[in-house]
């Protein structure tokens, strides 16, 4: 069973439509037990960082994302699910996260021409030419190296969609799956372990998007 968390943010039914293309149970759920008792978890989520933890407190749902985690079961964050799963945001303030990854979701900066959200369809450089990045992803240094099996069949360069005012700044620069050009570089997928996360909609992002979300379903 995936479950697709339910905290009152985001477009669930869209996501929960684009994981029954490829995985035979996939329910919408915002329960503690719906959550322990799935194979795979997804967190989607647009909105405000603070009102989304603020809801996750609510729901008591908290504890039951930590549990997952910690178990080894593939969880996935997309758009602000990608978000929290960091220490803080800046976002309104200083705004404590999950903490699952360390590090800080900041908001761009206002500059000439750069439109805020950045909004549309961008690339994702998968294939990221830093050696000490490829080493702490299990690649090697020199020509292509072996992606995550969440990006297989996704080429480097892909389109995906986004829409977005903030991004993630990891402290370990060995999470980052990939990475987009928006006025800066920025992270716009994270690996560690059995956590998965993308800023990018895979389930808005056709056929490459819908890649990811069949390899999350057959992990």
């Amino acid at each position: 069973m995936i479950t697709i968390i339910d905290y009152g943010m985001g477009n669930l039914r869209s996501v929960q439509k684009a994981f029954e293309l490829f995985y035979p149970e996939v329910r919408i759920g915002s329960s503690f037990e719906d959550i322990l008792t799935s194979d795979k978890v997804v967190l989607p989520g647009v909105g405000a960082f603070s009102k989304a933890m603020d809801e996750l407190k609510k729901r008591n749902l908290l504890g039951a994302i930590a549990d997952v985690v910690k178990k080894g079961m593939p969880f996935l964050g997309i758009c602000l699910g990608l978000q929290l799963l960091f220490t803080e945001s800046e976002e309104g303030g200083t705004i404590e996260g999950l903490g699952i990854l360390k590090g800080r979701v900041r908001r761009f900066a206002d500059r000439d021409g750069l439109k805020i959200p950045h909004m549309g369809w961008n690339k994702i450089k998968s294939e990221i030419r830093n050696p000490t990045l490829r080493q702490a992803q299990g690649r090697p240094e020199q020509g292509r190296g072996t992606k995550s099996e969440i990006l297989k069949n996704v080429p480097d360069n892909s389109f995906m969609y986004f829409v977005h005012s903030y991004y993630v700044e990891p402290e370990d620069r060995g999470v980052v799956l990939c990475e987009t050009e928006y006025g800066l570089t920025f992270t716009s997928g994270v690996q560690k372990d059995n956590i998965y996360g993308f800023q990018f909609h895979p389930e808005k992002s056709q056929g490459q998007g819908l890649k990811i979300i069949k390899n999350f379903a057959a992990l």
